[in-house]
């Protein structure tokens, strides 16, 4: 009895070596994309603009602004809460933004973004 593959699924060397140069090429894609994710900054704010964190694509922070009116030396706790809830959201929105990016050049391949 013989097996039946599917037609486009094995195949001859020529299916292997187009199959290989488009996995060159996604990564190729996927090492561009990421270079470009790396240097995005986003900005992202925390209580109502309060505190607000600059966030580049490689999580690193860039700067952290703070509003003058919620400087309060007798509430340092409130203060302390609003930065850590700024820069939580900041690292939140700089993954789902570069597993998003990355996944458009993985879609349809089952794989999720930052694979390769």
């Amino acid at each position: 009895m013989k097996a039946r593959i599917p037609k486009g699924m094995g195949g001859g060397p020529q299916n292997m070596q187009a199959m290989l140069k488009q996995a060159q090429k996604m990564q190729e894609d996927m090492q561009l994309i990421q270079e470009k994710l790396d240097e995005e900054v986003h900005e992202i704010s925390a209580g109502g603009s309060a505190v607000t964190v600059k966030i580049k694509g490689t999580m690193e922070i860039l700067e952290i602004n703070i509003a003058d009116d919620i400087v309060d030396p007798d509430d340092v706790e409130t203060l302390e809460d609003l930065i850590v809830a700024a820069v939580n959201e900041a690292i939140k929105t700089v993954e789902k933004h570069n597993k998003e990016e990355l996944g458009k050049v993985t879609a349809g391949l089952g794989m999720p973004g930052g694979i390769l």
